[in-house]
């Protein structure tokens, strides 16, 4: 007896396979259509930022596409990565324990899932931060938000979740096979080392969320008050607003596909109650609709889009009041040489008028 048990490898060593799950919800039909719709539309969504990309001539545009590009081909390569295991293996039946004795296939797809769950998270919690320092600090994020510093930002979120993924090979709790056997995840479980990884990965991610609320809030209570602001000058804005549009949707699809699954698994392991396999499978199943959402996103929630759908409205006249502070703006304007320029120019119209009166 412990013989077998010193020989088991350690992802095998709570779950082994063959299982007897045969639950729906753990079949190769959700498993493939996931990954198809998945799949093809960030492969649109791509095409089309790429597109729009290359079209763009605002900075702070730029930079917010760099940030979507980063997510786009996170969903697009979690979804091959993980959907082409789950896939292969309902089609083949293979013997995870022998084709993969050493637990490196296992460990690898632990990683990919945890590694691929929380980059959308992080991406959309940058993402905030960016569209709230382009709307509250604008002339702060003009001198150091470049595309450059994007792609630095979106390779710290990967890097930082790739050490979160690399935490169980360490010792902070482990991958394991899970049921039904096509997939492996960390072990959640109420021990110390299991605990640690689970309250990681699931603080980590509501942080993400909670940070996305309230940044994304204060942004677009900002852009409505100053939008809707007495003495707050025009000037076009759409795209600014778009960028807000879309955001507020990816973080609201975010929320609803990943809150339950986080929740469940810090409500398991704080509780110590025995996981439920069809619950796990069912928010896994949530979690995946994420990255099949997000790319929609992209690709209908656009101007011109809206411009297609509705061309009855005088899309030419679609100026929006500046997003930056009207005091703000002010004190910036009387410091500029065209401000001081209109405002002679003015007073001598009004000398100019002043006899004909």
């Amino acid at each position: 007896m412990n013989l077998s048990n010193e020989t088991t490898p350690l992802c095998f060593s709570i779950n082994s396979p063959p299982f007897t799950f045969n639950h729906s919800i753990g079949s190769v039909y959700f498993s493939s259509v996931f990954s198809v719709l998945g799949l093809t539309f960030n492969l649109i969504a791509f095409m089309v930022l790429l597109n729009t990309f290359r079209n763009t001539h605002s900075r702070s545009r730029s930079s917010f596409l760099v940030f979507l590009g980063g997510l786009v081909v996170t969903d697009f390569l979690g979804l091959l990565v993980t959907g082409c295991i789950v896939v292969t293996f309902h089609i083949t039946k293979f013997n995870w324990r022998q084709v993969d004795p050493n637990c490196m296939f296992c460990n690898f797809m632990g990683m990919s899932m945890v590694f691929y769950g929380l980059c959308p998270l992080l991406l959309g919690a940058a993402m905030a931060v960016e569209r709230f320092v382009g709307i509250n600090r604008p002339f702060a994020r003009s001198t150091s938000m470049t595309k450059s510093r994007a792609v630095s930002m979106v390779v710290m979120v990967w890097t930082m979740a790739g050490a979160i993924s690399l935490l169980p090979l360490v010792g902070v709790g482990s991958y394991h096979m899970q049921i039904p056997g096509s997939w492996c995840f960390f072990n959640i479980s109420s021990e110390a080392s299991d605990m640690a990884m689970c309250l990681i990965f699931s603080l980590v991610g509501l942080l993400c969320i909670a940070t996305s609320f309230l940044l994304n809030t204060v942004s677009v209570v900002t852009l409505v008050r100053v939008c809707c602001g007495q003495d707050a000058s025009q000037r076009r804005r759409d795209y600014e607003v778009e960028m807000m549009v879309q955001l507020i949707w990816i973080m609201l699809i975010g929320s609803i596909c990943w809150c339950p699954l986080l929740v469940f698994i810090a409500q398991t392991v704080l509780a110590g109650n025995q996981l439920h396999i069809r619950s796990l499978l069912l928010f896994i199943r949530f979690a995946t609709w994420n990255q099949i959402l997000d790319p929609c996103v992209y690709i209908l929630f656009r101007r011109a889009i809206f411009k297609r759908l509705f061309p009855n409205l005088d899309w030419s006249r679609g100026s929006l009041r500046t997003l930056n502070p009207a005091s703000f703006v002010g004190h910036i304007r009387r410091l500029t040489r065209t401000s001081l320029a209109d405002t002679q120019g003015a007073l001598s119209k009004e000398q100019y008028r002043a006899p004909t009166d």
